[in-house]
């Protein structure tokens, strides 16, 4: 092997083998103002009525059992659902939506 081939060769594995070393240190993202938890609150409700859509049926009974007991609301928003026609699990991710808000 030559002499320019075995340089280019122990350079390779040398950042080769100091990338893999980096990849594996754990990096701390560097600090950032915090959002205020209004806004917080705001992007992770969407993945959560996302998730509504995945719900048991068990779980879904308990989030109503909690809601009922804001009759007013409760009512406002399953007269909403009926207006727009929504029936069964199509019903849930608005339902949780128009009751967390």
């Amino acid at each position: 092997m030559s002499r320019t081939s075995s340089c280019l060769t122990t350079a390779i594995l040398a950042v080769a083998l100091s990338g893999g070393a980096i990849a594996q240190t754990p990096v701390t993202p560097p600090a950032t103002k915090s959002a205020p938890a209004t806004s917080a609150k705001d992007k992770s409700q969407p993945l959560l009525s996302t998730q509504v859509e995945t719900w048991t049926k068990d779980q879904w009974e308990a989030a109503k059992k909690e809601w009922v007991k804001e009759k007013a609301k409760w009512a406002d928003c399953r007269k909403q659902s009926d207006k727009q026609k929504l029936e069964g699990r199509k019903s849930w991710p608005f339902l949780y939506k128009c009751m967390t808000n």
